[in-house]
């Protein structure tokens, strides 16, 4: 993988070097190397170690920056063709991802996920997207209208709810993308997206919003303490509004509340419905 790693980061800087075959043959191994899950954009490291470009402390991701420059460069090969598919057809660089059964993934129609995205084991695909770059962890489940951008990096045992957007990331190649680390339950609607990072068995209400920007309260002592862009492990958050002083006055503008813990005794498995409940809270 260094050796490979080499050779893209070379072509990165002279994409020129591109029109040579080593080079390109190596853009479209590191492209079956992520497709089948033996790279990845972002990982979890050991606390200690050099190399992670996310600032959380608790749990430090590595961005492997030049396996999304793989993905930059496989587009300029890449060339655009017909897919037809029984009735349907599609017209793309990309192709579809294939050998779901050898993988043990299940992918209801119309699920669809591109070359270059990995699904793990167990993954259960409903009427969804998954993008390119993009990993979901074993036995997760990608609900209805679900969509899992480019390189966001889903944990194991994650139920992303239906309609949920987990926004994707190409360029900068320096930006990170999304994480949403083991057994987190992402409600119907959430929104979460500028590499924002969940982290594990953490409960989100439907229709949370997260951005870089958004502030993150924790309103379950007696003092609030606020985050952005990081809702630490087993948390469980509602959204929530805050006033804020305009021109022409005061409105209320988007936050997100955490409102407690995920208690021990909750099975890691509960409904949305149940965690909420512990907390007298209904969204």
């Amino acid at each position: 993988m260094q050796e490979l790693q080499a050779f893209i980061e070379k072509a990165w800087g002279d994409k020129s070097l591109l029109s040579e075959p080593l080079y390109a043959e190596a853009v479209r191994e590191a492209m079956e190397c992520l497709d089948r899950g033996e790279i990845r954009v972002a990982e979890p490291v050991l606390h200690g170690m050099e190399g992670s470009s996310l600032a959380d402390q608790e749990n430090p991701w590595r961005v492997n920056q030049w396996v999304k420059e793989a993905v930059l460069l496989y587009f300029s090969l890449a060339e655009m063709q017909t897919i037809e598919l029984g009735p349907f057809e599609f017209h793309d660089k990309i192709p579809l991802k294939k050998d779901y059964a050898r993988f043990g993934v299940r992918v209801v129609p119309h699920g669809i996920a591109r070359y270059g995205s990995f699904l793990e084991p167990g993954v259960v695909m409903m009427p969804s997207y998954v993008n390119i770059g993009a990993r979901v962890g074993q036995g997760s489940m990608v609900d209805t209208w679900a969509t899992v951008g480019s390189c966001a990096q889903i944990g194991a045992h994650v139920h992303l709810s239906g309609g949920v957007g987990i926004g994707g990331v190409l360029e900068p190649v320096v930006a990170n993308p999304v994480i949403v680390e083991d057994h987190c339950f992402i409600g119907s609607r959430c929104i979460i997206v500028e590499g924002v990072h969940i982290g594990r068995e953490a409960v989100l209400g439907a229709n949370v919003c997260l951005t870089q920007s958004t502030r993150i309260i924790d309103v379950s002592g007696p003092e609030a303490k606020e985050y952005r862009g990081w809702v630490p492990p087993r948390s469980v958050v509602i959204p929530g509004s805050m006033p804020k002083q305009f021109p022409a006055g005061i409105y209320h503008v988007p936050c997100a509340l955490i409102i407690g813990k995920r208690k021990e005794s909750t099975d890691r498995k509960t409904t949305l419905n149940e965690a909420l409940r512990d907390f007298n809270v209904a969204v």
